[in-house]
């Protein structure tokens, strides 16, 4: 063997060991983060009000923690069925009906997973065959893309426009599909733009999907998170239980991102194809996790309420402060961000974002992020303090104050 010389190890032999290179061609191709350097540059920056992460700046409601401490207290510490526990199902189950009118079996068609990360994940592995194309409104979710290629499939993004509200039109997935499409993934209350389908664009996409056979794959994590609208749940849509797998979560609504506790919905066959993958790379989903979602549908429903009450509260301020500053913003009618133009400055999106970060320390993210289609504009997080987003907004006024005079006539 040979050394570098410096690090004590072999160094990479030339010949066949060279060229078979030192990881997959798969993941080589991944694109990489467009988020990945905006935060390492947010790492390295002082006194920043960030509204650059997407999750809830509330602590889980503490009746939840005290029932995943009880549960563990009480030996419950070992795995669970593959399929999570059976009072977890049968509650998501009852859960769903009672929203949304939607029945799933819950002994048949549910599953718990370690976050809505690897519910997507085993969706697309089980779904989806090699060189299979799947349709993705964009901006999109920055995962979207890399689980699908990792899937070995092709990615076709359907871009959205701010004229529409972002939502995606069923004109414009039609205009895309192609012999080798297999599904369409959604992610709807969007992430990042805010926008929400309503029924008569969701009846349309379902309209094509069965039209042209295709699977849907629907990303609902933040369905509770809502404001004056309806969230509608894509399998209720007439045709589509069958050919929807139905993806949500515990994260955004009860405010338990760190649990890592999602869930899938689907049709006996698909779930079980699901669950292959599930047991071998995850064998089952947190258990304190679990124990802790119970309590959650058991008595959080009041604080679900009030932290959508307080998110819609800032949503309306923040929409606000953008619009009156000068940046044209679609309102959000669900999640928990807004998708500000920037384009009225002059500068493009990451160059915004990170003149932003270093003047007035302030972090949102660049939304060329999320796809080509969000270039020119920027994801704006309002799950934070209602006084920290006004001072943000105070200093973001400031920036696009010099920007649009430097930019103004001469």
């Amino acid at each position: 063997m040979t050394n570098d010389g410096h690090s004590g190890y072999p160094a990479v032999s030339s010949g066949h060991e060279a060229r078979r290179g030192l990881h997959s061609e798969t993941v080589a191709g991944l694109p990489a983060s467009g988020i990945r350097r905006f935060f390492e540059l947010l790492d390295r920056a002082e006194g920043v009000i960030s509204l650059a992460v997407g999750q809830p700046d509330f602590a889980t409601p503490a009746q939840i923690t005290n029932a995943a401490a009880e549960a563990m207290l009480a030996g419950h510490t070992g795995y669970t069925s593959n399929y999570g526990l059976p009072e977890l199902r049968e509650m998501l189950s009852s859960q769903l009906e009672r929203l949304y009118g939607v029945r799933y079996s819950p002994e048949r068609e549910l599953m718990l997973t370690t976050g809505v990360s690897e519910a997507l994940d085993i969706a697309m592995r089980a779904l989806i065959d090699h060189d299979d194309e799947v349709l993705t409104p964009e901006p999109c979710y920055v995962a979207y893309q890399p689980v699908v290629l990792m899937a070995g499939a092709r990615y076709v993004p359907v871009p959205t426009y701010p004229e529409d509200a972002f939502m995606v039109t069923a004109e414009a997935i039609e205009e895309r599909i192609t012999p080798a499409t297999k599904a369409i993934l959604l992610g709807y209350p969007s992430n990042p733009t805010g926008a929400v389908l309503d029924r008569k664009t969701m009846e349309e996409i379902a309209d094509v999907a069965r039209a042209h056979d295709l699977f849907v794959i629907s990303d609902e994590l933040y369905d509770r998170l809502v404001y004056g609208v309806e969230h509608v749940c894509f399998p209720t849509i007439e045709g589509m239980h069958e050919r929807t797998i139905l993806l949500g979560g515990f994260s955004k609504a009860y405010a338990m991102t760190g649990w890592r506790l999602g869930w899938v919905a689907a049709p006996p066959h698909l779930l079980e194809a699901m669950m292959k993958i599930h047991q071998y790379v995850m064998m089952s989903a947190p258990t304190a996790a679990q124990y802790a979602a119970v309590e959650a549908f058991a008595s959080a429903e009041e604080d679900v309420r009030g932290m959508v009450a307080e998110y819609d509260r800032r949503r309306r301020m923040l929409v606000d402060r953008l619009r009156a500053m000068g940046l044209p913003t679609v309102e959000p009618r669900g999640a928990f961000y807004a998708f500000p133009d920037i384009r009225p400055t002059g500068l493009d999106d990451l160059a915004f974002a990170e003149a932003l970060l270093e003047e007035e320390h302030v972090a949102m993210v660049p939304g060329s992020a999320f796809g080509e289609s969000g270039r020119g504009f920027v994801r704006v997080c309002y799950a934070a303090d209602y006084d920290d987003i006004a001072e943000a907004m105070n200093r973001t006024e400031r920036f696009v104050a010099r920007r649009l005079a430097a930019s103004g006539p001469k």
